[in-house]
């Protein structure tokens, strides 16, 4: 926490040098309104000329389109309240390097900012790119098995090994992927942005790769995939002190993610005050299975509708090596969730895809880590998840005798459904270790024939102040391969069959 509270005392520091600076407006440097003109050189040439002395390039009120454009040092962009910086449709002027519509790679003090917003027209650019594609101009090995790779779509914005960046108020819409990438950048703020972004598949709204000290406050995102998502695509790279607070997120995908990409490590990182609507995949998922640790996340006051999940967390092994992940010191509190029986995302423009997994009832919450490599010391508190229910045996069925069915899966893709049917509906934790739920409610909208918690190769549970329906199926707790278990005030159905001890 020291070491998050100085790298943001660093950024307070770098936000105070962006005032009383010369202003240079695009127009001044020949751009024109309109989106068959292609601003670049105009564009650029002001943002050159600002890096000289240090100062705002001005984008004013109006319709201006452009292709790729650098951002250099000491340098605020500032859009204007109905200004509108366009992308490139054509496909060809993203090269190497350029693949974004802003862009920059070892600056430092940069900023965007104002009220104004940036369009990527991601579902022209694509449109434009399968043009070339199937004339042969470019190539793309993937993209007639599944869509264009993400080399050959451009985000909005692209930074790498950047320091002290500011982004702020500005909104940012249709990119052709993901919409912001901060990759092993330093000190950055983003406060009070909105982001839609629904053209097209990969569409992140934003992500957070490999970076350190990042404050990201009071903003919008609605996104085709991830909304919010940290990433580590370097081994021995950290993704650390992320402090994110008072946001509002809308995901085709999920809402909060730590993961996919995790070849390095994760530390030290705050979530507060997030609300989450019609998302498809996870309120939370905290996910490490490419070799990386993970470790001291704290997460709490998150409000959840419509969601296809509330909390995952996995351990996995994706990796071809031998390196195992380690997850460890996870804190989750005050969370209430709502998780319906139908597909939360429907009507959006892109939807999440359905899983590539057998038929399966609604899946619970869940904490899973691999045989041997366990996910440590987990403490959730204070969640209410309410669940639709109406789960049918003839849909799938897990007896509570075949437990060691449920398949590993340790290198699949990470996301909830990754396990196909499971044998509880509200909360499911197999291989852990020093695992504390207290205060945890669930409510059933509908009868589900399953377990509400089943516990498997667990050492060290904690269970305090459990509520469950009183119309819950028998039984209702099952404990395989529990140790070291401490339990206390679980409300349960009378009865000696509410609890099932199994392999103890």
């Amino acid at each position: 926490m020291k070491a998050q509270l100085l790298g943001f005392m660093l950024i307070g520091t770098m936000l105070s040098t962006y005032g009383q600076k010369k202003d240079y407006n695009i127009v001044a440097y020949g751009a024109k309104p309109g989106l068959s003109i292609n601003n670049k050189k105009a564009i650029q040439a002001a943002i050159d000329a600002a890096a000289k002395t240090g100062g705002r390039v001005i984008v004013p009120a109006g319709n201006f389109a452009t292709a790729p454009i650098q951002m250099k040092s000491s340098v605020e962009l500032y859009l204007a309240p109905d200004a509108i910086l366009y992308g490139s449709t054509n496909r060809l002027d993203y090269n190497e390097g350029e693949m974004s519509v802003i862009w920059a790679e070892g600056q430092h003090n940069i900023a965007i900012t104002g009220k104004g917003t940036i369009n990527g027209q991601g579902r022209d650019v694509v449109e434009h790119a399968l043009e070339l594609l199937r004339a042969g101009k470019i190539t793309d090995e993937q993209y007639l098995a599944k869509r264009p790779n993400e080399a050959n779509r451009p985000n909005l914005i692209y930074f790498k090994n950047c320091e002290r960046i500011n982004i702020t108020g500005i909104t940012l819409r249709n990119a052709a992927s993901w919409v912001q990438n901060y990759k092993q950048c330093k000190d950055l703020v983003i406060d009070s942005i909105t982001v839609h972004s629904n053209e097209y598949w990969n569409n992140d709204g934003l992500d957070i790769v490999d970076s350190k000290n990042v404050k990201i406050t009071n903003s919008y995102f609605n996104a085709a995939d991830d909304a919010i998502c940290l990433k580590s695509e370097v081994k021995g790279e950290t993704c650390e002190n992320i402090w994110i607070e008072n946001c509002i997120a809308r995901s085709s995908a999920n809402a909060f993610k730590i993961g996919t990409g995790s070849l390095g490590n994760f530390k030290n990182i705050t979530v507060k005050n997030l609300t989450v609507f019609d998302t498809y995949r996870s309120a939370i998922a905290i996910e490490t299975v490419d070799g990386g640790s993970l470790e001291d996340v704290h997460i709490s006051h998150v409000v959840g509708r419509n969601t296809g999940n509330a909390i995952f967390i996995r351990l996995g092994h994706r990796n071809p090596d031998e390196r195992y992940s380690s997850l460890s010191n996870i804190t989750i509190d005050d969370v209430k969730v709502e998780v319906p029986s139908g597909k939360p995302d429907i009507g959006y423009p892109v939807e999440g895809p359905l899983p590539k997994v057998p038929p399966h009832n609604l899946l619970p919450a869940s904490i899973v880590g691999l045989p041997g490599h366990v996910v440590q010391n987990v403490s959730i508190s204070n969640v209410e998840i309410s669940y639709g229910g109406g789960a049918k045996k003839e849909i799938a069925y897990v007896s509570t005798g075949s437990l060691a069915t449920v398949t590993e899966n340790a290198a699949g893709y990470p996301e909830f459904s990754m396990f196909g049917e499971l044998p509880s509906w509200a909360l499911y934790v197999r291989h852990a270790g020093n695992i504390k739920i207290s205060n945890f409610k669930v409510l059933l909208q509908q009868s589900d024939f399953r377990p509400a918690m089943v516990f498997d190769d667990v050492t060290g549970l904690s269970l305090k102040n459990i509520n469950l329906p009183a119309s819950v199926s028998l039984p209702a707790i099952v404990y395989k391969n529990v140790n070291q278990l401490e339990s206390a005030t679980i409300t349960l159905p009378p009865g000696d069959e509410a609890i099932l001890k199994l392999d103890q």
